[in-house]
C-alpha cells in the first residue's frame, strides 16, 4: 500500500515568523536587534512580529502555534525512524538555551501522558533535559499512575543527585512515586550487585522493567560527557569507553554509535534499569544540540528510544547524517 506523508509548506506564514519571533523573544532571550538579525529582518518588523504573537496568542509559556518548518522535520523524523511520538521545537536561535527551547514541547508530551486515565507506570531518566521538563510542567493530578525512577539518585558523594526528577515531579503530579535508592554508579560491581539485592531496591527496579512509558535524557559520550562533567565518571574511565567506542548515554548506559550497549566501564557498575532496545512500550528522549546529534541517532536507530523531543537545528542535523 502505497504511504502518502504529508508536509507543510515551504514557505513560513505570516504566523509562523511572529510565533517565532516571540519564541526568540521570550525563550531565547534574544533582543529585538538579534531577533532581526536571525531572521534577516528589519528591528521595526522585528519589534512588530514579537507584539503580534503576544496580540495573538500564540505565545504564553508555551508556543501554541506549531511551525511549518518544525511540522515538516518531524514528519520526516517519524518517516525515517518510524516514532510513536516526535516534537520538534523552534530553535532558540544562536547562542540560545537549548534545554529552555524543548522543555515546554517535552511537559506538554508528559502531561499528555499523565492526563490518561488508565493507570500506568511511568519510567523516568535523569539529567538537564529532564529537569528542564518537570520545571515546565502545569500541575497535574495523575493518582492513577506510578512514577519509577529508572537510575540511581545517590551521586558519588552520598548526596542525593541534583538532577534526579522522581521526587521533584511528586509536588506537581501527586502520584505515587519511586525514587532508585542506590547510587548512579557505584565503586566496584560487587558493591552495585548488593545494593540490587536489597529487597525495597529489588521491588523498585522490578517496577522499572514493568513501565508502559518511558521519558529520559540523552547524553554525548565526547569530552564534554555529562557522566564526566557531573563527576560519575573519570577521565581515565571515559578514554576508557571512548576507546571501545561510546557514543552516547541513556539513564547511565553507555553505548556505542549503532545503539549496542558496551560491556566495559562504567556499564559494569550502573546502578538502576538499562532502557531496552526495541520494546513496544513508548520510549521518549528528550534532547538537543550539536554535540548530541550521533547520540541521539544511534538511540533512535537501536530503538533505545521510539519517541524524540528536540529542537529544529538538532533534528535537521539528525536527518543529515
Amino acid at each position: 500500500m502505497a504511504r502518502i506523508l504529508t508536509t507543510a509548506p515551504s514557505e513560513p506564514s505570516l504566523h509562523d515568523e511572529a510565533a517565532r519571533a516571540g519564541w526568540l523573544y521570550y525563550l531565547g532571550g534574544l533582543t529585538q536587534d538579534q531577533i532581526a538579525a536571525e531572521l534577516g529582518v528589519s528591528r521595526q518588523r522585528a519589534q512588530r512580529l514579537v507584539s503580534r504573537a503576544v496580540a495573538e496568542g500564540l505565545i504564553q509559556v508555551r508556543l501554541s502555534h506549531r511551525i511549518g518548518a518544525c511540522l515538516t522535520l518531524e514528519a520526516e523524523l517519524t518517516d525515517r525512524y518510524g516514532l510513536t511520538r516526535c516534537r520538534v521545537a523552534p530553535s532558540p536561535g544562536t547562542g540560545g538555551d537549548l534545554v529552555r527551547a524543548t522543555s515546554p514541547a517535552a511537559a506538554a508530551e508528559l502531561e499528555r501522558v499523565l492526563r490518561m486515565p488508565d493507570p500506568k507506570v511511568i519510567a523516568l531518566g535523569t539529567g538537564r533535559s529532564m529537569r528542564g521538563m518537570v520545571d515546565a510542567m502545569e500541575t497535574v493530578e495523575a493518582s492513577q499512575h506510578r512514577l519509577v525512577s529508572m537510575i540511581g539518585n545517590i551521586a558519588p558523594d552520598g548526596s542525593a543527585s541534583f538532577f534526579d526528577v522522581v521526587m521533584r515531579i511528586a509536588d506537581k503530579v501527586r502520584a505515587p512515586h519511586y525514587p532508585m535508592p542506590v547510587p548512579v554508579i557505584s565503586p566496584t560491581p560487587e558493591e552495585n550487585a548488593a545494593f540490587h539485592a536489597l529487597g525495597p531496591v529489588r521491588k523498585v527496579v522490578d517496577l522499572a522493567r514493568s513501565a508502559d512509558v518511558i521519558f529520559v535524557g540523552v547524553g554525548q559520550m565526547s569530552d564534554d560527557a555529562p557522566l564526566l562533567a557531573d563527576g560519575f565518571v573519570s577521565r581515565a574511565e571515559l578514554d576508557e569507553m571512548q576507546a571501545a567506542g561510546a557514543t552516547g548515554e541513556v539513564a547511565g548506559w553507555v553505548y556505542d554509535s549503532h545503539g549496542n550497549y558496551l560491556e566495559v566501564g562504567t556499564n559494569r557498575r550502573t546502578g538502576g534499569v538499562r532502557v531496552e532496545q526495541g520494546l513496544a512500550r513508548m520510549a521518549v528522549g528528550i534532547a538537543a544540540g550539536p554535540s548530541k546529534v550521533r547520540a541521539i541517532a544511534a538511540a533512535l536507530q537501536s530503538r533505545i528510544i521510539n519517541g524524540l523531543v528536540t529542537e529544529e537545528a538538532t533534528a535537521g542535523a539528525i536527518l543529515a547524517l
